[in-house]
């Protein structure tokens, strides 16, 4: 059958590589229906340099073939047995060419950036889904495991699929290994409150004194808090309580029908702002330090300036790790967002509903589909491997659902029309929104690699806050650039130390600094100077006869599954 399949694919490959030779480039654009030709137009003389040039790869391969197969840089044909057979070195080699010739393609358009952007986006999953890889029919290196096992590497991918069915999503990592609140999520602590929206958990004081400011961290709400705190040795959270800050984390609950009509103002109101006043009445403390990671960052930043609108002042310093609050750069999601879009979702879910957690999180995962979904179809399926344990993609796999209501709010306000940075324009709990009144000072961290919030977008809240600032960019993606502990001695981070934010994130980068390492030593030593005096640290959690430790941490919300 393989063979069948691979002569198939190389006949109608030659045909199709003698049809090119005769394609008129220069008339392409003039047949295209007139709403694609206004959107997207291709210059004639690029095209027929694209044509010129694949024309020559493509004889180059050919004759290489007939001599020898050639071995292949892309890692997803670099086993030996792709190289060792000529029939599957030649459609891999082939599927390459055509890869780079179509995105080359895409590149060569002319249209608006957000039309061109589509246009990347639906190449690359394209491309990503056809690779030969991905079928066990053009798949030597999966062909070869199962005859060296005798077919049992084939029993072993059914079963895998099997379970996969049954779980409701493709494993990235052996889940059988882990267990929140056993082996994740694991720092000593307790709940000292909670409502229908969070568990606000205290972590035991590691140190003799703390400081008077208590530290409060709200993580996003479309994961899980366990990211800061996966385990001891890269956990932001035992890194903290470590320092000697009191410190308190926001838990949310996983939302189910119950919770299905609440809003964006909700979960300010009810949940941010809530926690924030929770923390100073536990301590006694007239003011906080506060954290918000990503969509935590975006939700801190908000309920911050409805208190500003009310004339409070309960946060000290403000922390924002890889937050967007100006959406003016959005990056590859903004390929997904448009008017007909987010009224499609007001539609559906903007009264009532629920957006299913597994639904964000298959959205995340072809924004890499060659890392985070087809590389796990290939290893899980074809060649019935199981993946390694892994407490990060354990995490990622641990998905959470949104409220309806607040999901539809939080995409016309953000991504569709970035209203938070507009004075006046957003109404959050009853309160206009205006960013200029938070004066506090503010710590910015954006990552190089980031694909969910590009530095540009990171960057571009000293843009919008009016305090005192320090931005930092660090090396890697959306979460190994946040959690890279110093002990790791990994990556790197850059820095400016005269104080210029100029309009840019490429212009703030070009007079940077790089430094080996860490970001969080950096942080630790700015948040320090808001901590306030030293006080002896507690010897229970909660406060006497009010908030009295209802369950250790982890709590029960982390636990619950979508």
């Amino acid at each position: 059958m393989t063979q069948s399949l691979g002569q198939g694919f190389t006949e109608g490959w030659l045909k199709a590589f003698k049809a090119f030779q005769n394609i008129d480039v220069g008339n392409l654009a003039s047949h295209a229906p007139a709403s694609e030709a206004q959107a997207l137009k291709f210059p004639p003389e690029k095209l027929q340099q694209l044509q010129a040039e694949y024309l020559k790869e493509a004889a180059q391969l050919w004759n290489q073939t007939l001599q020898s197969s050639q071995p292949l840089k892309d890692r997803r044909f670099k086993a030996e047995a792709w190289s060792n057979n000529p029939l599957a070195s030649f459609t891999a080699a082939v599927y390459l060419l055509n890869a780079r010739t179509l995105m080359a393609m895409a590149e060569a358009a002319d249209g608006d950036a957000k039309t061109k952007n589509r246009l990347r986006f639906a190449v690359e999953q394209w491309m990503a889904a056809s690779a030969p890889s991905n079928y066990l029919a053009l798949n030597a290196e999966a062909q070869q495991k199962a005859v060296e096992t005798k077919g049992e590497s084939l029993a072993m991918g059914l079963k895998n699929m099997l379970n996969d069915m049954q779980q409701g999503h493709m494993s990235m990592t052996d889940e059988s290994l882990f267990e929140v609140g056993r082996n994740v999520a694991t720092s000593e602590g307790a709940v000292v409150f909670e409502n229908e929206f969070f568990q606000l958990i205290e972590y035991k004081p590691l140190t003799a004194k703390v400081y008077e400011r208590p530290f409060l961290l709200v993580p996003p709400c479309i994961n899980k808090f366990y990211i800061l705190d996966l385990q001891p040795e890269n956990s932001l959270i035992r890194y903290a309580v470590s320092q000697g800050h009191r410190t308190f984390v926001v838990s949310w609950r996983n939302p189910d029908q119950s919770l299905a009509e609440k809003t964006w103002d909700n979960y300010i109101e009810d949940a941010a702002i809530k926690a924030i006043h929770t923390v100073q009445d536990i301590t006694g403390a007239p003011q906080i330090n506060a954290l918000g990671f990503c969509v935590g960052g975006t939700i801190l930043t908000s309920a911050l300036a409805v208190l500003a609108a009310r004339g409070e002042k309960p946060v000290a310093s403000a922390t924002l790790l890889t937050t967007l609050v100006d959406f003016s750069d959005t990056g590859i999601l903004d390929v997904f967002i448009d008017e007909e879009m987010v009224k499609y979702r007001e539609m559906q879910m903007g009264k009532g509903g629920l957006l299913k957690g597994q639904d964000l999180a298959s959205t995340f995962s072809f924004l890499r589909p060659n890392d985070l979904v087809w590389n796990y179809v290939v290893g899980n399926y074809l060649k019935g491997e199981t993946p390694p344990p892994f407490d990060l993609l354990y995490w990622n796999s641990d998905s959470t659902n949104l409220p309806g209501p607040f999901y539809a709010w939080y995409l016309r306000n953000t991504y569709l029309e970035n209203n938070i940075v507009k004075p006046g324009k957003c109404t959050v709990a009853g309160e206009k929104v205006d960013l200029g009144k938070l004066d506090m000072p503010f710590y910015i961290y954006g990552s190089r690699e980031d694909h969910i919030v590009p530095i540009g977008g990171a960057y571009a809240s000293t843009q919008v806050l009016p305090g005192k600032k320090r931005f930092m960019m660090g090396a890697s993606g959306h979460i190994a650039g946040v959690i890279n502990p110093p002990a790791a001695k990994k990556r790197s981070h850059w820095v400016r130390n005269d104080g210029k934010f100029p309009k840019t994130a490429d212009e703030w980068i070009a007079g940077a600094e790089e430094v080996p390492g860490s970001w969080w030593t950096d942080w630790a030593a700015w948040i320090k100077g808001h901590g306030g005096k030293q006080i002896i640290a507690p010897k229970a959690y909660g406060k006497a006869g009010k908030y009295k430790a209802s369950e250790p941490a982890p709590g029960r919300y982390v636990k619950a599954r979508a």
